[in-house]
């Protein structure tokens, strides 16, 4: 695949083998590159309330930002699971949780699409994933895990409004490196609504991002 593909490349339905490409060209930098987003990350985590015990999945966990704040809210006898489709960038999450000597912290590297959390969940955590949510398959497997009532958090990238085109273009120039599709950016929550039906989404940065957060109910699913 040449460079040109990697950067250009924006298809309808979430692409896989793109995103480990396009991953392999980010995961030394990702986690400087993340350091203005964790003011939002640490927002979103709390969105979930977790507690002691609790069992978590950190959906495309990345290079594993998010899992010392997870680990310490679901404390020694919780559990927290993390599924990245880039093996660069879950080799650096292992390499975090193995010099912190987290025994209870189980990381997969796959595509969401053939995952399996291996437990049942008690809550879920989407932090800028964008590919995964777009993606029905991804999305049946998650939540073929989670207990009924499961809290759900979200925080990701979108469309602010139409007449915001400025914006608009910036968004779609930002989001370019780090996504495979971009449909679905007006509503990037909609798919992820089958299953959540209570899902409050509130606008954030100037409506370019989003928080979102709610509760697997017991009968949700597609059809």
């Amino acid at each position: 695949m040449t460079a040109a593909q990697i950067s250009g490349a924006l298809i309808l339905q979430p692409d896989p083998a793109l995103a480990i490409e396009k991953y392999r060209l980010h995961a030394a930098g990702y986690d400087a590159s993340a350091r203005r987003t964790m003011a939002l990350r640490r927002r979103v985590l709390a969105l979930l309330r977790l507690t002691p015990g609790d069992t978590v999945l950190d959906v495309a966990c990345g290079t594993g930002l998010s899992l010392p704040l997870l680990r310490e809210a679901v404390g020694p006898s919780g559990r927290v699971i993390g599924i990245e489709v880039s093996p660069e960038m879950i080799a650096l999450a292992r390499e975090r949780a193995a010099a912190a000597g987290w025994d209870n912290v189980s990381l997969v590297q796959a595509p969401m699409e053939q995952a399996d959390p291996g437990a049942p969940l008690d809550a879920i955590l989407f932090n800028y994933t964008h590919d995964v949510l777009q993606s029905p398959p991804a999305l049946e497997r998650i939540f073929a895990r989670a207990r009924p009532r499961a809290r759900v958090a979200v925080a990701g990238i979108k469309h602010p409004s139409r007449w915001l085109f400025p914006l608009r273009l910036y968004r779609v120039l930002k989001a370019r490196p780090y996504v495979t599709t971009l449909a679905g950016l007006d509503a990037p929550w909609r798919l992820l609504q089958a299953y959540v039906p209570d899902l409050r989404v509130e606008p954030v940065l100037f409506g370019t991002n989003y928080l979102a957060r709610g509760t697997v109910h017991p009968a949700a699913g597609p059809g």
